[in-house]
């Protein structure tokens, strides 16, 4: 039994493009939303959390329809040519609207945000005014730009109107994206095959920090950056064509399953018709969906709000401190992938939480005198992070059937999703109206509940009996 590394590396090409507009999303929306629209903190969390709220309804959805589809090119392989084409055609729109409104503001002649100085006495000079706080600097420019914004409102609802299109299409094709691997894949060589699949969202995200260190300075066109994305998206989908053939890689795996005995697990199976899950499983699997909730609290709150935390706090470009994350992710993957088959997958995912707890410890330390533990931070999140992602998803999977893996995508969607609607929105609230350096407790709290739920789960682990 060995991992077709190759073919995985083509399968992890859609993931690859998710996790590269993922990455854009989360470091350049929101700052267009504060910086050229000059909303607060609290509603870029809301547009923010935009992307999950489609994503709780349509990618249980799109997973539950991909396990039902039949042509002659497979069940996900449509739903991703489809998402990639329409997302790469409506993804520079984005940033053409926010040019736009960018050319708006320096027509106003606004001063940005950098230009708010800091006086001997702690006060906060903007504009001419002084301000006792510097989150009340950062509201009167950011009413400044909402004016301008308010008087360019077509502008700012064809902005809005392009991202809900954009994120409808990514939504759609996620989960069939990433139950490919699964359905080719037996089950003892998912974290393996998962490690790849990770490694290959790292590399997409990690792409994107690098092109964004050079395109995408606060105050400046993202166009060029936009345009250069969607076309590395239309390339990975010629190449997924071009090597993932589907139905042969399902029926290539259908004979593994009779050679390795799997086959069995799903003898009498039907659509439509499943047999109870028992109560201990059950009782396992939704601690382990509880527990996928309090991570991606912790984690997408960090990140998400990552860039305009950097720039304000800690008087530091987003771009190099990711992209160091993102670097240390893809070299623990591999290794990761490994060890987790040897010692188990519950047993990763807690020492990963662990190492999530000691980074968001550093970052609540870190400040613009000692700014270089924020690299430390990011480097042990991105090492905790790629544990706990190559083997949390093969965990919910472990539990479902051959014909249900896309439902069971789903669920896994459903509980990351509902966690990263909530959090950009609280952590931005707390931001905004107490302290900008409330980010790093709350991943911190959300990342010690994560460790209290994972220490009950109880099923989930590749049986001993795959593993030989």
């Amino acid at each position: 039994m060995k991992l077709n590394i190759k073919q995985v590396f083509y399968i992890g090409l859609a993931f690859f493009v998710i996790s590269m507009f993922g990455s854009l999303y989360d470091a350049i929306i929101g700052k267009m939303a504060i910086n050229s629209y000059g909303l607060g903190h609290f509603w870029s969390g809301v547009l923010l959390a935009l992307d999950n709220i489609l994503a709780l309804f349509l990618i249980p959805l799109f997973g539950s329809l991909s396990d039902k589809t039949k042509t002659k090119h497979g069940r996900r392989t449509p739903y991703i040519f489809w998402g990639i084409i329409l997302s790469a055609v409506l993804i520079p729109a984005i940033a053409m609207f926010d040019a736009n409104q960018q050319k708006k503001v320096q027509e106003a002649e606004i001063p940005i945000v950098e230009t708010i100085e800091e006086t001997e006495d702690g006060k906060y000079l903007f504009n001419g005014e002084v301000y006792e706080k510097e989150k009340d600097a950062l509201k009167a420019q950011q009413a400044l730009v909402f004016e301008v914004t308010k008087g360019n409102m077509t502008n700012f609802i064809c902005f809005l109107l392009v991202i809900f299109l954009v994120l409808t299409v990514m939504a759609a094709y996620r989960s069939p994206a990433v139950a490919l691997m699964p359905d080719v894949t037996l089950k003892p060589l998912r974290s393996k095959a998962n490690a790849i699949i990770n490694l290959m969202g790292s590399i997409g995200g990690a792409l994107f920090l690098v092109m964004s260190h050079f395109l995408a300075r606060d105050y400046k066109s993202y166009v060029t950056l936009f345009l250069i994305v969607s076309g590395i998206m239309i390339a990975c989908l010629l190449i997924f064509l071009w090597k993932v053939k589907e139905p042969l890689l399902v029926e290539k795996v259908n004979k593994e399953k009779q050679l390795y005995g799997f086959a069995e697990e799903e003898e009498g199976e039907t659509p439509g018709e499943e047999a109870p899950m028992p109560a201990d499983v059950r009782r396992s699997f939704f601690l382990i969906l509880a527990s996928i909730v309090f991570w991606f609290m912790a984690y997408n709150a960090a990140i998400s709000k990552f860039s305009v935390y950097a720039q304000q706090v800690l008087d530091l470009h987003f771009a190099m401190a990711l992209l160091i994350a993102h670097g240390v992710a893809m070299i623990a993957f591999l290794p990761i992938g490994i060890l987790s088959s040897k010692i188990g997958r519950k047993k990763m995912i807690i020492i990963g939480i662990i190492i999530l707890a000691v980074a968001f410890t550093l970052g609540i330390i870190a400040n613009k005198s000692t700014k270089f533990l924020i690299y430390v931070t990011l480097s042990l999140a991105g090492i905790g992070w790629a544990t706990i992602n190559v083997n949390s998803y093969p965990m919910i999977v472990e539990m479902s059937k051959g014909s249900n893996v896309g439902k069971y995508t789903g669920f896994y969607y459903t509980a990351s999703m509902s966690a990263q609607i909530v959090t950009p929105i609280i952590s931005g609230y707390l931001m905004e109206n107490v302290n900008l350096r409330t980010l790093f407790p709350y991943s911190l709290f959300f990342t010690l509940l994560a460790l209290v739920t994972m220490m009950f789960v109880k099923h989930g682990d590749a049986k001993k009996i795959e593993q030989a």
